[in-house]
């Protein structure tokens, strides 16, 4: 089971970061962004699936696939985001952290407007 790997992952890099804060404590944020890049590239195939998965669901569905790229590419950009946040907290920089947090979602709100606009063309068209 693949969540005892990244769970084993995890144990051993927080042991490793605690032993290197102590020792040489610049050393620890590097420990830390390598285990979550590990973490994160084991998880690529299941994101993969999930991917594949949606494109099936939505062909089937006729959903537009402008649309499903849209989803898509918001649901990466949430991720990435989260990533670079807890990457720039555990660094102990909160306010870039909380920059990166902006900039995700601002970059998510710009991204979704084809979306809110065919939303709203819709509802205004059920709408007397």
């Amino acid at each position: 089971m693949d969540i005892t790997k990244v769970i084993g992952i995890a144990f051993i890099s927080v042991i490793i970061i605690i032993i290197l804060k102590q020792s040489k404590p610049e050393f620890a944020i590097y420990a830390s962004i390598i285990a979550g890049i590990i973490i994160l590239s084991m998880m690529m195939g299941y994101l993969e699936k999930i991917i594949d998965l949606i494109k099936t669901i939505s062909s089937k569905a006729n959903i537009n696939s402008q649309f499903l790229e849209i989803i898509l590419k918001i649901t990466a950009i949430a991720i990435l985001s989260e990533f670079s946040v807890s990457i720039c907290k555990d660094s102990g920089e909160n306010s870039i952290a909380s920059k990166v947090d902006l900039s995700g979602k601002i970059i998510i709100i710009t991204l979704s407007i084809p979306i809110i606009n065919a939303l709203l063309s819709t509802v205004l068209k059920i709408l007397p």
